[in-house]
C-alpha cells in the first residue's frame, strides 16, 4: 500500500483512452508500455487466493471463520477461537478438530462455529471473502509508515472484523458521509471544460481534446495521492483540513476497495469535485509532464505530438479553470451549445450510429469522460496486418447472410444418422415430444440455453438482420450500404480505441474487404470485417467487435456462425486470424485452434506474423450448418439418451452374483463374467505393450540411445528455450513456493546419463512434469504457457512416431 503518489498511472498516458476492446495483431506496439508494476499481479493474487479459499471443504471453511467468530457458549465473551498450544509456526487451518479447546475460553471449537452451520454456502463464501480482505488490510497496515494512513486501515480492519462477527454487510458510516461528496464531480467538470474551451473547433481537433480529457480522467482514477503529512508544507491550514478529510474518503471509498471487494468501490472522478482536484492538480500535472518527457523517446511519432504538444497546453488551460473563481465549468447547471459537427449529427447529416456516439460525447452528465478501461467487456478485435497478393472482386451489394441456401438444407438432409434408421429416429423424436407434453415440469428446470439462443430468436422475429456489405470502385454502391459501412466504422473505432480511425476506415472501405454486419433497429451493433483469398482457399478475419451494450448475449457467436455458413456456400473452408491474449478465448469458443493445419506455403506472404499475436486457424466442415449446430447437437443428445434408455429396457436382465471369490479365487477373466458379452463387450486384440516393456528391461542400451535422441530433439525445438535450465530462484523468488517438484531438460539430461530412466514411463513422467509445472505457475495467456502446450504436443507426436507412446 503506497502512501505516496507514484507514476504507474502516467506510465499509461498514451494508452489511457483505450478504455475497451481487445486489439489483435500487434496493435499494442503503437503505444508506449507502462512501467513495471506489481499492482495488477497483486490484485490477481488476491482473487486467486479468494477462489482457493472458496474451493475448500465446508469444515475447513468453518475452521477458518472460527478465528473471527465469537464463542456461542452461554455467558462466554471470547471473540475468537485460539489454539490451546500455539506452535512456533502458524498451523494450517485444517489441522484442528471441532473438539479442540480454545486457549482463551476453553470451550470447544464447535462452540465458536455453531452459529455458522445453518448458513448457505454463498453466505459462508461471502464471510470468507471478508476474512481474506481483513488479512490483506492487516498486512498493509503494518507495512504503512504514515500514521494517518495506518489509522484509516485500522478503522477498516475493525469494521470488517465486526461485520464477520455479526455476519453483516460492511457499510462505512460516520463523519466521512457517503459519496458523492461534491457536485459537480471531476468527470462532469472536465466534460464541461472540453465543451466550453474546444466546442468551436473542427471535429478532428475537438476529438483530440476529448481524448486527452479521457486520458487525464483515467490517470486520476488510478492515481495514488500523497498523504496529508507529505503535503502539509504546501497547503494552508484550511486546505490541510479539507485535504485530510478528502484523503480519508479517497482511501475508504476508492483506493482500498480496489483490492478489497467486500467494500463498495467508487471511481475517484465520480465522487470528488473541485476541492480535491484543486489540492492535487499541480502535483499531478508536474509528475505527468515529467513522465511524458522521460518517455518521449519510446513514443511513436503520432503519439509524441499528442502527448508532448497538445497535452501540456490542455493541462495549462485546465489549470486556469480549476483555480478561477468565475469558471463556468463548475456550475451545476452548466449548459453549452455542442460543436457544429455534433449539431449536424443530431440533425441527421451523419449516420445514426455516429450520431448516437456524438450525442454521448456532447452529454455533460457526470462520468461521460471518465470511463474506466475494460468497461466495454470482452470486445474481440483483429488488426489487419498486410495486404495479400491476391484479392476478391467486390460488388458492394448487400448479401443477406441470414438466408440459408437450398444447398445447405440438402447437405443436412442427405446424411441421415448411420446408427439408426429414419423410422427409428422418427419414433424416438415422437416419444421425446410426447414426454415433454406430458411432463409439465420442464418449465421448472429449463435447460441452459446455448450462447446464440437469444440472437437466433431475435432473427426469427425480424428484430435483427445480417448483411454482408462492401465498398466498390467499379459499381455504384447504394446509400444504405454506405450508411452500414459508416456505422461499422464507428463500432470498430469505439470498441478498438487503440487503432487509429484512419486505419480502421482504410480496411472497412477497402473494396478487397467485406464486412458481415449485424443490424438492429436500423443500425449496426456489431460486425466481422474479413478479406477473402479465393485462390488460396482461406479468409483472414480483420476486425471483430460488438457494441458494449449488446455484449455477453451471444451476438459474437451468432455472427461467427453466419460467417461460417456464408463461406461454406462460397467453397471457402479455412479461417485465419491473428489474436492477442484477450481475443484467444473468444476464438477458441468459435472452434479456432493454435494448431495450424494449413501448409505455410498457402498463407505465407499473404499475411504477416506478429510476435505479440497468436495465429489461429479454423477449418470448416461443409456438412455442418453452423447456425443450426447447437440445436442439432442438443437434439442428437436427446435421441442418443432416449435410445440408451430403450436399449436398457431391451437387454435388462438380472443375473446372479459371482460366488467364486468366497472359495479363495483371486481373479477371473473378464469374459467369464455372466452377461458381459451380451452388453457388446469383446476382448481387445493383444497389443505389444507387455513385450515393449520387457524389451526396455532386456535392452537398456537401446532404450538409452532412443531416449537420448528424443531429448536432444526436444532441446532443439524453438519452444524449448524456457525449459532448458532450472528456474533461477533469484529471478523468480516465489517459484519454488508454488512448485514443489521442479523439473527441466538439463536435469533430465543428467538423469539420463545416470541411467535413471530404466523405462520410458519414467522419462515421459518427468517430461510431462515440466509442462504441468509451467501451466500451474503461469496463466493460460502467458508466453511460457503457450510454449509448454506447443512443446508437449510436439513431444507426444514424436514419441508416437517412435512407437513409445501408449496413451
Amino acid at each position: 500500500m503506497a502512501s505516496k503518489a507514484n507514476m504507474r498511472a502516467p506510465g499509461q498516458l498514451a494508452a489511457a483512452s483505450a478504455s475497451s476492446g481487445a486489439a489483435v495483431g500487434g496493435a499494442a506496439a503503437t503505444t508506449p508500455q507502462p512501467e513495471p508494476s506489481s499492482r495488477q499481479s497483486n490484485l490477481q493474487r488476491i482473487q486467486q487466493r479468494k477462489q482457493q479459499v472458496y474451493s475448500w471443504q465446508h469444515n475447513k471453511k468453518l475452521l477458518k471463520l472460527a478465528i473471527y467468530s465469537a464463542c456461542q457458549a452461554a455467558d462466554c465473551r471470547c471473540s475468537g477461537w485460539k489454539t490451546a498450544a500455539p506452535p512456533e509456526k502458524p498451523a494450517r487451518a485444517d489441522v484442528a478438530s471441532f473438539t479442540d479447546p480454545c486457549r482463551i475460553c476453553t470451550h470447544s471449537l464447535k462452540d465458536h462455529v455453531s452459529h455458522l452451520e445453518p448458513l448457505t454456502e454463498d453466505e459462508i463464501n461471502r464471510l470468507l471473502g471478508m476474512v481474506v480482505d481483513v488479512e490483506n488490510i492487516y498486512m498493509s497496515m503494518h507495512r504503512e509508515d504514515d500514521v494517518e494512513t495506518r489509522r484509516i486501515y485500522n478503522f477498516l480492519y475493525k469494521l470488517l472484523r465486526k461485520c464477520i462477527f455479526t455476519k453483516a454487510k460492511p457499510v462505512v458510516t460516520g463523519p466521512l458521509e457517503q459519496p458523492p461528496f461534491e457536485k459537480p464531480n471531476i468527470a462532469k467538470a472536465i466534460t464541461n471544460f472540453v465543451l466550453y474551451k474546444f466546442g468551436h473547433l473542427a471535429q478532428q481537433e475537438f476529438q483530440t481534446m476529448y481524448d486527452l480529457a479521457k486520458m487525464f480522467v483515467h490517470c486520476l482514477n488510478h492515481w495514488n495521492f500523497e498523504t496529508p503529512s507529505a503535503r502539509q508544507q504546501v497547503l494552508t491550514q484550511v486546505e490541510r483540513d479539507a485535504y485530510h478529510i478528502n484523503y480519508a474518503r479517497w482511501l475508504v471509498f476508492c483506493h482500498v476497495p480496489a483490492f478489497c471487494d467486500s467494500l463498495s468501490h467508487y471511481e475517484t472522478t465520480l465522487v470528488f469535485g473541485r476541492k480535491l482536484l484543486a489540492a492535487v492538480f499541480q502535483s499531478v500535472r508536474r509528475q505527468l509532464l515529467d513522465k511524458c518527457q522521460s518517455e518521449r523517446d519510446r513514443m511513436p511519432p503520432e503519439k509524441r505530438v499528442l502527448i508532448l504538444t497538445h497535452f501540456p497546453r490542455f493541462l495549462s488551460m485546465l489549470e486556469e479553470e480549476i483555480y478561477s473563481a468565475n469558471s463556468p465549468i463548475w456550475d451545476p447547471d452548466f449548459k453549452q451549445a455542442p460543436p457544429a459537427h455534433l449539431v449536424a449529427a443530431v440533425e441527421g447529416k451523419v449516420p445514426a450510429a455516429r450520431r448516437a456516439d456524438a450525442e454521448n460525447k456532447a452529454t455533460a452528465a457526470g462520468g461521460a469522460v471518465g470511463e474506466r478501461p475494460g468497461a466495454h467487456g470482452n470486445t474481440i478485435g483483429k488488426k489487419r496486418l498486410r495486404e495479400g497478393a491476391s484479392g476478391e472482386k467486390s460488388t458492394g451489394d448487400e448479401v443477406a447472410a441470414s438466408t440459408k441456401g437450398t444447398e445447405s438444407k440438402k447437405r443436412r438432409m442427405a446424411d441421415p444418422a448411420e446408427d439408426f434408421s429414419e423410422e427409428t429416429v422418427a419414433e424416438i423424436i415422437a416419444s421425446i415430444n410426447e414426454a415433454k407434453n406430458v411432463n409439465g415440469s420442464v418449465v421448472l428446470f429449463p435447460e441452459i440455453e446455448p450462447r446464440d439462443a437469444v440472437p437466433k430468436l431475435e432473427e426469427a422475429r425480424g428484430l435483427i438482420k445480417l448483411h454482408v456489405v462492401g465498398n466498390s470502385l467499379t459499381q455504384r454502391v447504394s446509400q444504405q450500404t454506405m450508411l452500414y459501412l459508416l456505422g461499422l466504422q464507428n463500432v470498430f473505432s469505439k470498441q478498438l480505441p487503440k487503432m487509429p480511425k484512419e486505419y480502421i476506415s482504410r480496411f472497412v472501405f477497402d473494396p478487397k474487404h467485406k464486412t458481415l454486419a449485424l443490424i438492429k433497429e436500423g443500425r449496426p451493433i456489431g460486425g466481422i470485417c474479413f478479406r477473402t483469398f479465393p485462390t488460396q482457399g482461406f479468409i483472414e478475419i480483420v476486425f471483430c467487435a460488438v457494441t458494449v451494450q449488446q455484449q455477453v448475449q451471444g451476438y459474437g457467436t451468432h455472427l461467427m456462425n453466419h460467417l461460417k455458413d456464408y463461406h461454406i456456400r462460397k467453397g471457402i473452408l479455412h479461417f485465419l486470424t491473428f489474436a492477442d491474449s484477450c481475443a484467444i478465448g473468444y476464438f477458441k469458443k468459435q472452434g479456432f485452434s493454435m494448431d495450424i493445419k494449413l501448409p505455410k506455403t498457402v498463407y505465407q506472404g499473404y499475411i504477416k506474423n506478429y510476435k505479440k499475436a497468436t495465429l489461429m486457424h479454423c477449418e470448416l466442415n461443409p456438412k455442418i450448418v453452423y447456425t443450426e449446430f447447437s440445436a442439432v447437437v442438443r437434439k442428437q443428445k436427446e435421441i442418443v439418451k432416449k435410445r440408451i434408455e430403450m436399449r436398457q429396457h431391451e437387454v435388462q436382465k438380472v443375473r446372479p452374483g459371482l460366488t467364486c471369490f468366497r472359495d479363495g479365487v483371486r481373479g477371473i477373466p473378464i469374459e467369464s463374467i455372466p452377461g458381459i458379452r451380451d452388453t457388446g463387450w469383446r476382448p481387445a486384440a493383444r497389443n505389444t505393450r507387455v513385450s515393449r516393456i520387457t524389451e526396455e528391461y532386456n535392452d537398456p542400451e537401446k532404450l538409452f540411445t532412443t531416449l537420448k535422441n528424443v531429448l536432444n530433439t526436444i532441446k532443439n525445438h524453438s519452444a524449448a528455450w524456457p525449459f532448458l535450465e532450472p528456474v533461477n530462484k533469484n529471478v523468480v523468488p516465489d517459484y519454488y513456493d508454488h512448485i514443489k517438484y521442479p523439473m527441466d531438460l538439463k536435469t533430465m539430461g543428467e538423469r539420463l546419463k545416470a541411467r535413471y530412466y530404466i523405462t520410458r514411463r519414467l522419462f515421459i513422467a518427468d517430461m510431462t512434469r515440466i509442462f504441468n509445472n509451467c501451466r500451474h505457475y503461469n496463466g493460460p495467456d502467458n508466453e511460457y504457457h503457450r510454449c509448454a502446450d506447443t512443446l508437449e504436443k510436439y513431444f507426444q507426436t514424436h514419441m508416437k512416431e517412435l512407437g513409445l507412446w501408449d496413451k
